[in-house]
């Protein structure tokens, strides 16, 4: 019963942690989004709450809203510069991928 109750508890630990990073990169990066951006952050923040560490490429982001590979391309480099996107693999080439720099 114990064990369950600490387990419980870090879960809510965990929840509420992410809550917070999310408010304040709401805050510090929100009113720079486009409309396509939001899509693809509403996405990586959606799978990272149902446990699913999703790093975004040019081909998701595709996916996502629809863009073409410029301008997928495009609006990822803008959230990289801004600092809403960091690195999560190899920087350049086919390969890239990021994550959100909460």
């Amino acid at each position: 019963m114990v064990k369950m109750s600490l387990e419980g508890q870090q879960q809510t630990e965990k929840l509420i942690d992410l809550v917070l990073k999310r408010k304040m990169f709401f805050e510090k990066y929100g009113q720079q989004f486009g409309e396509r951006q939001f899509a693809a952050i509403r996405f990586l923040l959606k799978e990272q709450a149902n446990g699913n560490k999703i790093e975004m490429n040019a081909s998701l982001y595709m996916h996502i809203t629809q863009a073409s590979k410029a301008t997928a391309t495009r609006d990822m480099q803008h959230l990289l510069d801004m600092g809403a996107f960091v690195f999560a693999g190899p920087e350049g080439g086919r390969s890239t991928r990021y994550q959100l720099n909460l």
